[in-house]
C-alpha cells in the first residue's frame, strides 16, 4: 500500500495540462523580448557576425532577425543578389522569407537535442550574396524554455540497508536527469515525511545527478523492516516542474559492511582509434566482510545503447575495455557509472571519465560553395572563380587547414571567414593560349603526419573576339593566263582567326573598284565563306596586263573585326594574235601591190620592207621572215629578221618584167602562229627614174613653185591626152571590126580565112594595162607631189563607171559612159604602162 504521499504527487502530475497554458502565455512574452534583443543583436554585429537569439520551440516560419536590414539590402533584393543561406554537414534550419526579407526559423528547433547540456547553444551558419560573392556570418542563440520535466532513471528503486548502519550513512539512488540548463535544470529534491531518511545531492555540477539517501537515525528491523519513500526532483523553471520516484528501503539483518571503491572517481585518457578489445583501465572496490559476503561483482549503473557498443565490462574484475573504435569526432567524452556490489545487496558507486585524444585520422574538406564553369578572357583581374570552405573533422593542430594551388597557374586563393576562400584570377586570362585550366586545389591539415586531399577545378575560358582575322602574307602576286574559261577558279585566300565559335567564322569579300570604266566585281569575284576567287570574263592580255584587288576578311563577332590583304593578278600572254602586216598594206579596193626594181640593181638592193607586228608579247611577238614561193626563184632574199626585200644577184634582161613572192611571217609561240603576203615586183629601168624624179621635186616657197605647177599639169594633161587619143583609137578599131563583121556576115564569110593575129585584140591590151599600174597625185598650190605605189588596180575593163567613181569622188558625172579626163587632173594622174 502507497503511502498518502502518493496522492499529491499524482496530483502534481495531473496539473500540468492547466499549468501548459499558463506555459505558453509566458513564452510568447518571451518571443517578443528575444526577438527585441536579437533585432539590437543583429544591428551590433554589422562589424562582424550577425547574432540573433530566439527561445526553443519556435513554430516553423517564426521571425529571427531582420536579416535584409542588417545586410543593407531591400526584400525585393534578395533575388536580385542571389542570397542563400549556408548550412555545413546538417538539416537547413533556417530559411529567407522573400517577402518580408527577414530570417525565419525552417522547423521545430529543440535546444536539448542540438547542444545537449551545453550552457550556451548557438547555431553557425553563413549568407551568400552571391553575385557579389560575400560571405557574411550568423550566429544565431537558442536560449533554453523550461519544457522538460526532470526524469529519474527509474520510477521505483530498492534499497538495502542493515539495520547496524550508523546514521549520517549514504546510500546511493537512481539517477536524475533534467535536459534543461541554467535555472530550468534540476534545482532540487524533496524526500516524503519520514523519520529516518532524508535526501541529499553530493555534486553541484551541471548534468545528470546522483541524489543519495542518508540515514539520519538508526535503524531497527523488528521494528520496521520495510520503508516507502517517495522522492520528488524539482527544476526552477516558472512555473516550475517535477518528476517523482518511489523508494523500496529494505532493512537487512547481517552483512555489516558494503563494498567500496579506491576511488570516487576515475580519470583516463585513451587515444581514438584503438584496437577493439584494448582494455581502458580497471575499477576496483573492497569488502571488509570475509567469505561470501566479500564477493564483488560490477555492473554499469546507467548505460545507453551507445555506450553498451563502445565498452565493456568484466563483471567480476571490473576491468573495462572496448568493443567499438573510438572516434573522436563523435565523442571526445564519456562518462560512466559503476556500481560495485556484494551478494547480500550493499553497494558501492564510482565514476569513470573518459577522455578521448584526437588523432589526426581524418582527411580535410573541401565543400565548394559556387563555382564558374567559364570565365571570359576580358575578364579583368580579381574576377571570382570559385567560392569554397575547407574544414577537419579533427581538432587542435590536427584540424586547422591550409589551401594551396599551383603558382604556375594565374589564380590566386584569398582566405575569407570560416574557413571560406575564394579562388580569383590575378592576372587577364587569354583562351588562344590556354582554353581550359584544370585547377587542383590541395588542402592540408597541421597534423603529424600532416593528411591532405585535392579538390579538382575545371575552369573553361570563354572566347571574345579579341583576335582579327590575319592573312598568311601581306601581299599575293596572282599569275592567270590568258583566255582562261568563264567562272574557273584562279586563287583562293585563306585568313585564320584564333578566336572560337562565330567568333572566328571568316566570310571574305572584294573592295569595291574600276577597270577601264567597269566595275571591279564585273572581272572577279570572291566565294564569302571559302575566299576563292573566280574570274568572270576571259581576260586578255592584250586589253590590260595586271589588276590589283584587296580581299577584306571580316569575322562574326561583336563588333565584327577585320583585316585585308592586297593581290596583284598578272595576266600572262598567250599567242594567240596571227602576226599583223602593215606593210604593204592590203588595198581595199583589190588590186595588188607592186615594187619597183631597175634592172641595173646590183644584188643587195634593198627592194622593199615587209612591215609586220604581232599585239602579243615576249616570244610570241618575235617575228621571223621568209620567202614561200617566188616566180623566179633565187633572185630576191628576205632578210630574217628583218624584213627586207633585196636583189640575191643581178638582174638579167631575160628576167621577167613581173615577179610574184609570197612571203610568210611567222611568231615563235607555241604553237607558232603565221601570215602571208604577195609582193609584185616590176623589174624596170625607165620608171624608176620618172618616179625618182617625181618624188624629188619640192614646190618652191617663192613665185616659181606656180610654174612648176603648171609644167607638172601640163605634162600630165599630155599624157591624159596621149591616152585618150590611144584609147579612141582602139575604139574605133573595135567599131571598124564590128561593121567589117555585119559586112563579112552579108557577103557570105568572105573572110573567113583571114588569121586572127591580124587583129589587134583588147585582151591583150587589157593584159598589158593590168601588168604595170602606178597612181601619182597632185594638188594645184602644192608643195610636194604625193607619190603612191604599189596600188593595185585590177581592172576587168578598160574603163568603168566604177573606177571613176573610186579615183574621183569629187568629179560631177555626166550622161556620157566616159570619165572627164580633162577634170580629172587636177586630182588623180594614173600612168599605164
Amino acid at each position: 500500500m502507497w503511502p498518502p504521499t502518493h496522492n499529491t504527487s499524482w496530483r502534481e502530475v495531473h496539473k500540468e495540462p492547466a499549468m501548459a497554458l499558463q506555459r505558453r502565455r509566458c513564452h510568447s512574452g518571451l518571443v517578443l523580448l528575444f526577438m527585441l534583443q536579437g533585432t539590437l543583436w543583429g544591428v551590433s554585429a554589422q562589424a562582424g557576425s550577425i547574432l540573433y537569439s530566439i527561445p526553443e520551440e519556435l513554430d516553423r516560419g517564426s521571425f529571427v532577425g531582420n536579416i535584409t536590414n542588417d545586410l543593407g539590402l531591400k526584400p525585393q533584393e534578395l533575388a536580385e543578389h542571389r542570397v542563400r543561406i549556408i548550412f555545413r554537414g546538417r538539416t537547413p534550419l533556417f530559411a529567407l522569407n522573400p517577402t518580408s526579407g527577414s530570417l525565419v526559423t525552417a522547423g521545430r528547433i529543440d535546444r536539448e537535442e542540438l547542444c545537449a547540456q551545453s550552457p550556451r547553444c548557438l547555431l553557425s551558419f553563413n549568407i551568400l550574396v552571391e553575385d557579389e560573392l560575400n560571405l557574411y556570418p550568423v550566429e544565431v542563440e537558442i536560449v533554453d524554455i523550461n519544457d522538460n520535466t526532470p526524469r529519474f532513471l527509474r520510477e521505483e528503486m530498492e534499497v538495502k540497508i542493515l539495520e547496524s548502519a550508523a546514521p549520517s550513512s549514504r546510500f546511493p539512488l537512481m539517477e536524475v536527469s533534467d535536459p534543461d540548463v541554467g535555472r530550468n535544470s534540476l534545482q532540487g529534491f524533496k524526500l516524503s515525511e519520514n523519520s529516518h531518511f532524508s535526501v541529499d545531492v553530493p555534486s553541484e555540477a551541471p548534468g545528470p545527478k546522483y541524489p543519495e539517501l542518508v540515514l539520519e537515525h538508526a535503524l531497527d528491523r523488528e521494528r520496521e523492516s520495510i520503508h516507502h519513500l517517495v522522492l520528488t526532483a524539482m527544476d526552477g523553471g516558472d512555473p516550475v516542474r517535477s518528476g517523482v520516484a518511489q523508494i523500496v528501503v529494505t532493512v537487512l539483518d547481517a552483512n555489516d559492511n558494503a563494498p567500496v571503491f579506491t576511488q570516487p572517481v576515475y580519470l583516463v585518457r585513451v587515444p581514438e582509434n584503438l584496437p577493439v578489445g584494448t582494455p581502458v583501465l580497471s575499477v576496483n572496490a573492497t569488502d571488509q566482510d570475509e567469505g561470501i559476503h566479500a564477493e564483488i561483482t560490477y555492473s554499469f549503473v546507467k548505460i545507453t545503447e551507445k555506450i553498451s557498443k563502445l565498452f565493456s565490462l568484466n563483471v567480476l574484475t571490473g576491468e573495462i575495455s572496448t568493443s567499438a573504435n573510438l572516434d573522436y569526432e563523435d565523442s571526445s567524452f564519456y562518462e560512466l557509472d559503476i556500481e560495485a556490489r556484494d551478494r547480500a545487496g550493499l553497494q558501492d558507486r564510482a565514476k569513470v571519465l573518459i577522455t578521448i585524444l584526437d588523432e589526426n585520422d581524418n582527411v580535410p574538406e573541401v565543400v565548394v560553395t559556387f563555382g564558374s564553369k567559364s570565365v571570359a578572357e576580358s575578364m579583368p583581374p580579381g574576377t571570382v572563380i570559385a567560392l569554397f570552405q575547407v574544414y577537419d573533422l579533427d581538432s587542435g593542430m590536427n584540424g586547422q587547414v591550409t589551401c594551396s594551388i599551383s603558382r604556375s597557374l594565374p589564380f590566386e586563393l584569398e582566405k575569407l571567414v570560416d574557413n571560406y576562400y575564394r579562388l580569383v584570377t590575378n592576372t587577364v586570362l587569354d583562351r588562344e593560349q590556354v582554353s581550359v585550366y584544370n585547377i587542383t586545389v590541395t588542402a592540408t591539415d597541421k597534423g603529424v603526419p600532416p593528411l591532405s586531399t585535392e579538390t579538382f577545378i575545371s575552369l573553361n575560358v570563354a572566347d571574345t573576339n579579341d583576335n582579327p582575322p590575319s592573312f598568311p602574307h601581306h601581299s599575293y602576286s596572282i599569275y592567270v593566263p590568258e583566255n582562261n574559261p568563264r567562272g574557273a577558279s584562279i586563287f583562293s585566300v585563306n585568313a585564320h582567326d584564333p578566336d572560337s565559335s562565330e567568333n572566328a567564322h571568316i566570310t571574305y569579300s572584294l573592295e569595291e573598284d574600276t577597270i577601264h570604266g567597269a566595275p571591279l566585281s564585273s572581272y572577279v569575284s570572291i566565294n564569302s565563306d571559302t575566299g576563292v576567287l573566280y574570274a568572270l570574263h576571259s581576260f586578255d592580255y592584250e586589253h590590260f596586263h595586271d589588276l590589283q584587288l584587296r580581299v577584306t576578311a571580316h569575322d562574326s563577332g561583336d563588333p565584327p573585326l577585320s583585316s585585308n590583304v592586297s593581290l596583284s593578278l598578272f595576266v600572262l600572254d598567250q599567242n594567240d594574235n596571227v602576226p599583223e602586216i602593215l606593210y604593204p598594206a592590203i588595198p581595199t579596193d583589190g588590186s595588188t601591190g607592186v615594187e619597183l626594181a631597175p634592172r641595173s640593181a646590183e644584188p643587195g638592193y634593198l627592194v622593199t620592207k615587209i612591215v609586220a607586228v604581232d599585239r602579243d608579247s615576249g616570244q610570241n611577238a618575235w617575228l621571223s621572215y621568209r620567202l614561200l614561193k617566188a616566180s623566179e626563184p633565187g633572185l630576191f632574199v628576205v632578210g630574217l629578221h628583218t624584213g627586207e626585200v633585196r636583189t640575191a644577184r643581178a638582174l638579167l634582161d631575160r628576167d621577167a618584167l613581173k615577179q610574184s613572192l609570197v612571203v610568210a611571217v611567222q611568231d615563235h609561240g607555241q604553237p607558232p602562229l603565221s601570215a602571208t603576203v604577195t609582193l609584185t615586183v616590176a623589174v624596170a629601168d625607165s620608171i624608176p627614174d620618172v618616179l625618182e624624179e617625181l618624188g624629188s621635186l619640192e614646190v618652191p616657197h617663192n613665185s616659181d613653185a606656180s610654174g612648176l605647177t603648171l609644167y607638172l599639169v601640163v605634162a600630165v594633161a599630155a599624157v591624159s591626152c596621149i591616152f585618150l587619143a590611144f584609147v579612141m583609137g582602139l575604139l574605133a578599131l573595135r567599131l571598124r571590126r564590128w561593121s567589117m563583121s555585119r559586112l563579112l556576115q552579108a557577103s557570105g564569110g568572105g573572110l573567113v580565112g583571114v588569121p586572127a593575129s591580124h587583129f589587134v585584140g583588147v585582151d591583150g591590151v587589157q593584159a598589158f594595162l593590168q601588168t604595170y599600174s602606178h597612181e601619182v597625185s597632185l594638188t594645184a598650190d602644192s608643195r610636194k607631189s604625193h607619190l603612191i605605189f604599189p596600188q593595185p588596180n585590177y581592172a576587168d575593163t578598160l574603163i568603168s563607171q566604177e573606177s571613176c567613181e573610186k579615183s574621183e569622188p569629187l568629179l560631177i558625172q555626166e550622161d556620157s559612159g566616159f570619165c572627164k579626163e580633162e577634170d580629172s587632173f587636177t586630182q588623180f594622174l594614173k600612168i599605164d604602162f
